[in-house]
């Protein structure tokens, strides 16, 4: 028996599906075959994926605070560092300013400086000879003589106060 599908021109291009012969009926109420693995196993696999998945989140975790703390280190430095800077720039202005002025002081200090500021501030004068007084001093020397002898007591040993009371030193 010739098939009627066989004889048949076909328009298309490509090839006709072929049914097989055999359709299996799928029975709902039927369930799959599980794998050989039972569900304490699965459960202790799901645990051991959730152990690796919460350490790798504490490394992460862990990361992070390591890097955090070292910015956080530097940023403390770069303060101190740009602080010092600061005061290095404060410092190196009030000495200039101190040398200002001791170069001021050294040259008002001069002797003609001072008499003229004398003259003009305070209203004094140059002395004349009718305002000199001289004062003429005995030759004597008022300085005194210690009348006592200073006895200086050293941190002597017993072995040298011996000694010395023995020579009558």
């Amino acid at each position: 028996m010739t098939n009627y599908r066989y004889r048949t021109y076909q328009y298309e291009t490509s090839p006709r599906k072929l049914e097989p012969d055999y359709i299996p009926i799928k029975n709902p109420n039927i369930k799959k075959k599980s794998s050989t693995v039972s569900k304490k196993q699965q459960q202790i696999k799901h645990k051991a994926q959730l152990k690796t998945h919460i350490k790798a989140i504490l490394y992460v975790f862990i990361i992070f605070a390591a890097l955090f703390v070292i910015s956080y280190r530097n940023s403390l430095i770069n303060e101190s560092f740009n602080e010092n800077e600061n005061l290095k720039t404060k410092l190196a202005a009030i000495q200039k300013d101190n040398e200002q002025l001791r170069v001021n002081l050294e040259n008002n200090l001069n002797l003609t400086n001072i008499e003229k500021l004398a003259e003009k501030k305070l209203g004094m004068q140059k002395l004349d000879n009718s305002q000199k007084v001289y004062v003429t001093l005995d030759k004597k020397d008022y300085v005194e003589q210690a009348s006592e002898e200073v006895i200086i007591d050293e941190n002597e040993s017993w072995i040298d106060k011996i000694l010395n009371m023995l020579l009558g030193k």
